[in-house]
Formats: C-alpha cells, sequence, structure tokens
C-alpha cells in the first residue's frame, strides 16, 4: 500500500533507442513491436521508441509500436534540428500519448570539439528548438547531454532557458558515466535550488551511463535528491558498458522503501520475463551474477547459506524471487553444499534414505563434486538408487588405468580388493570395457558372459555423469548391473562388479568356481 507521503518515480525506458545502440543489439521493427508490448505489461511510463532521423526503419518501428502500444507515453529522440523534429512528428503520428526528446551538448569539452560553440549559441540553439517542437508536442523533454561535466553555472541557465522555453520534462544526463553518487545527488539538489520547478512543475529526469559502473547507484542518489524520473534499459544494456539498470532501479526502490520514500508503477512479476525476451532477441547474454536478473542472483551453493536459507529465507535474500517472477530460489547443489542442503533435496525428489544410506549417498556426493562442476538431480537420483539398491561388496572397486593407442589393442590394469587384501591384474582387449573385463576375470578367476551393454548419459554437459547397464550370466545365473561415473569405463567397470557381487550375494560364501 502506498504511503501519500511517498513519491511517485516514473520510468523512463529507453531499451529500444539507447540500449539498441549497444554494438550487436541491433534490432527489427517487428523485434522492437515485441520488446514494447513487454515494456507496456512491464508497465514503464514512457517508451523511448527510437530515434527517427537514424533510418526509415526506425520511423516504421515507431510507427508500429505507436499503434499497437497505448498506455504508456511513447517518445522519439531528436536533435536540435527542426527536420529531425519534423521526422519525429511523423514517427508518432499514430501514438496516442507522445514526446518529443531533444538533446544538446552542453559540457565545454563537447561546445569546443564536437560543436564549435559558444556558450551563447548553445542557448540560442535550445531555445529555438525547444519553441519549435512546442508548437507540435504539448510534451517535450530537453536534455543538456554531458550535463554531469558541464559546468554549474552554465548548466543552471540552460536549464532554465529549457523551461522558459516549454520543456514539461528536463534530463540531467551523466553521458560518460563520470560522476560519482555523492557528486551526482549534490548536482540534482543545485539544480532544484536554482530552478525549484524541477521535480514539481516541470519533471526532473536523469539519464546515468555505467562507465565506471554507477549508472544505478548515480541514479537512486539522484532520486533521494529531488529528481522524479529516471531513465533505463531493462538488462542495462547500452553504448559502452550500458546504462542505468531499470530492475535493478526497480528493485532498489521497492527493497529500501524504508530509505527511498518513494516508489514506481513497474510490474515486478514481469522483470524476469522482459530480461529474457532483451536478452533473446538482441543476443545479450546477462552475465550470471548481474544482480536480480543474473542465473545466479537467486542460486546458493554455500553449505551454510543454503542451511540459513531453508531455516529462515531472509537470512541470505534480501528480495523474493517470486516478486520478480521467479518460481523460487535455486539450491545448487556443489562441492560447497551441506548435508542439510543434501537430506533436503532428496526429500524433494521423494527419496528415503535411512541414517547408514544418507551418510554413504553423501559420501559419494561429495566425492562426484570434486569430479564434475553441476550436480543435477538426476546425479542425486542415481547416488541414492546406488544406496537403495546397494549389495555387500565382496568385491571393491581400487584402481584402474587404460592405455590405447592408434592402431593397436587398448589395455587395462585393475586393482580390486576383496576381504581387506588387494589384487592387480592387467588384460588387453578388443576395446577398453573388453580389456578391463578381461583383467577383472583374471582377478576374480570368473568368467562372465555379457548378454546385454547399455550405455547412457544421465545428466547434460561435457561433465555428464554416464550410467552403464549391462546383463551378463554368471555360474548359471543371469544377473543386471548398474553403473555411475563421470568416467563412463568406470562406470561400465562398476556395473560388471555390481553384477558380479549379486551374485556373491546369491550364493552367499560358497565359493564360484575359477575358470
Amino acid at each position: 500500500m502506498k504511503s501519500s507521503a511517498r513519491r511517485k518515480i516514473y520510468v523512463f525506458d529507453t531499451t529500444l533507442r539507447d540500449g539498441e545502440q549497444c554494438p550487436g543489439a541491433s534490432l527489427t521493427p517487428d523485434e522492437k513491436l515485441e520488446i514494447a508490448k513487454q515494456l507496456e505489461r512491464l508497465n514503464v511510463d514512457i517508451i523511448e521508441a527510437g530515434f527517427p532521423a537514424a533510418s526509415a526503419g526506425e520511423v516504421e518501428a515507431i510507427q508500429k509500436i505507436s499503434k499497437a502500444v497505448k498506455t504508456p507515453v511513447i517518445c522519439a529522440l531528436s536533435r536540435m534540428v527542426p527536420k529531425d523534429i519534423d521526422l519525429a512528428r511523423e514517427a508518432l503520428k499514430f501514438a496516442k500519448k507522445k514526446r518529443l526528446h531533444v538533446f544538446l551538448a552542453t559540457s565545454k569539452i563537447h561546445r569546443e570539439y564536437k560543436l564549435r560553440k559558444r556558450k551563447s549559441e548553445i542557448l540560442k540553439l535550445a531555445v529555438q528548438n525547444i519553441k519549435y517542437g512546442k508548437k507540435f508536442f504539448d510534451d517535450v523533454e530537453f536534455s543538456p547531454e554531458d550535463a554531469a561535466r558541464t559546468e554549474r553555472a552554465f548548466l543552471a541557465e540552460v536549464v532554465q532557458a529549457g523551461i522558459d522555453a516549454g520543456a514539461t520534462t528536463v534530463n540531467v544526463p551523466d553521458t560518460v558515466g563520470y560522476s560519482m553518487p555523492i557528486e551526482f545527488g549534490d548536482l540534482i539538489a543545485f539544480l532544484i535550488k536554482k530552478s525549484p520547478a524541477l521535480g514539481k512543475k516541470v519533471n526532473l529526469s536523469v539519464h546515468c551511463h555505467n562507465d565506471l559502473g554507477l549508472a544505478v547507484a548515480n541514479s537512486l542518489a539522484a532520486i533521494q535528491n529531488g529528481a522524479n524520473q529516471v531513465e533505463c534499459t531493462v538488462n542495462g544494456i547500452g553504448e559502452r558498458a550500458g546504462n542505468a539498470s531499470l530492475e535493478e532501479i526497480a528493485m532498489g526502490i521497492d527493497t529500501r522503501r524504508d530509505l527511498m520514500n518513494a516508489y514506481t508503477n513497474i510490474n515486478l512479476k514481469e522483470i524476469t520475463k522482459s530480461s529474457r525476451l532483451i536478452s533473446h532477441l538482441t543476443g545479450l547474454v546477462v552475465q550470471p551474477n548481474k544482480a536480480i536478473v543474473g542465473r545466479n542472483a537467486f542460486a546458493h551453493e554455500s553449505g551454510i547459506h543454503q542451511d540459513g536459507l531453508l531455516k529462515m529465507r531472509q537470512t541470505y535474500e534480501i528480495i523474493d524471487p517470486k516478486r520478480i517472477g521467479l518460481s523460487g530460489s535455486e539450491i545448487v547443489m556443489g562441492k560447497h553444499s551441506g548435508r542439510h542442503a543434501f537430506r533436503e533435496r532428496l526429500q524433494k525428489l521423494g527419496i528415503k534414505l535411512d541414517a547408514a544410506q544418507l551418510d554413504q549417498a553423501f559420501e559419494r556426493f561429495k566425492e562426484l563434486s570434486d569430479q564434475k562442476k553441476y550436480i543435477f538431480d538426476k546425479d542425486l537420483e542415481a547416488i541414492a538408487e546406488d544406496q537403495i539398491s546397494q549389495i555387500p561388496e565382496t568385491w571393491q572397486f581400487e584402481f584402474l588405468k587404460i592405455a590405447s593407442e592408434t592402431g593397436s589393442r587398448p589395455e587395462a590394469a585393475i586393482r580390486l580388493k576383496r576381504e581387506g587384501k588387494v589384487t592387480s591384474a592387467a588384460s588387453d582387449g578388443d576395446g577398453p570395457v573388453d580389456a578391463c573385463y578381461r583383467a577383472i576375470e583374471k582377478i576374480t578367476g570368473i568368467k562372465a558372459r555379457l548378454t546385454h551393454y547399455a550405455i547412457q548419459s544421465v545428466t547434460s554437459g561435457k561433465d555428464a555423469l554416464g550410467e552403464v547397464n549391462i546383463k551378463a550370466v554368471i555360474e548359471g545365473h543371469e544377473v543386471s548391473g548398474r553403473g555411475t561415473s563421470t568416467d563412463v569405463i568406470e562406470a561400465s567397470v562398476k556395473a560388471y562388479l555390481f553384477a558380479l557381487n549379486k551374485v556373491y550375494a546369491r550364493i552367499g560364501k560358497k565359493p564360484i568356481s575359477p575358470i
């Protein structure tokens, strides 16, 4: 429930304009339309749909969006040039709610090296073109480009001139991500002091880039100092290091309501869907450790963290993942996971083990965790099945070495243990598995006739757990055997020993006749 004291922060999404300027992120008109529809579901206040002067395709895309998207304001960017403003008029002619966004560089370095214009010329251009835009648009936003590096006195003069010319929103860009949060927040407070209408009668916006990784921090500092609009992109995409991230700003404001005393109208449950759609269409992969929408943002592997999380989610999560459209947190099973998380995951999978079985399964889990990066539920099921179906290990696997060269028969060296005594043997064979089985026959003195052999991947990835299933006739008994390992040859050996030990379990202590 929103407190009457809390300020509404307008979200100006520029994913389709500034975000698309990220190298390699170009979108077709239809792709831009699909994203715009999702941004409407996300409930952003303003969609900056593009820069009409860039191409005819850009005009087409903005027109398509204007026809299909009705709730947000549709905005088009324009230089301080009448022909650009005319193109923006054409692009936005179907928009139910429309905004013209004009910009002009004001910093000393831009004035001297890019525009080659004096301060007086900058002021004149800004006023003339804002007034020209006001002939056709009720809603005009003015951005003094590179405001963060503009001399404060001149910036205040330009901002007031823009307001007097009819700008309904003034945007303060940190175009190259140069500011620090305390500095940028102070700049916003300074501008409000010079032009008290900012943030009240005239919207005060900020547009921060991430060159020093401070775009979100600068945006939040600006809001705390009186800005009431924030320009951002989904996933933080944009030129160079990108823009302020919409999802981080929205969740920062929502999570720290106590400090920010503000709110947005963003539909938080659409955040994950929006992030994934934009990543898919732009081809820009979201880094795993990205805040809010990264793959690892709500994933926990540390045993200490998992234990705390299972007891009380808030111990290690300040955001409920369901609020952004996820089903919940993810307990990642790996070498850092503890017994508590391991037991909980088995219970969720419907697997029941007694105390002894659980101890042995957890030990096997830790061994497997050292061999592969990710442990999947199928891995855990395989480990548990090994315990549930475990039989007395008359012959225990100790060591395996394979030597194989192109053009020669593979050789296998095997070491097994029985009743504390270790025995070794080596053999060649038609393949590495055949060589292993021949070596086992030498150690055990028992010959088995293989009637079935099958191998499959239990999980995905190059370090997948392989499962081998065999059927063999041993001493007149047809028995099955299964073994799992990240090494399929080792899994084959385990399957063979499983079958062999089954026969030993059936006949008890009676020796099996040697070959």
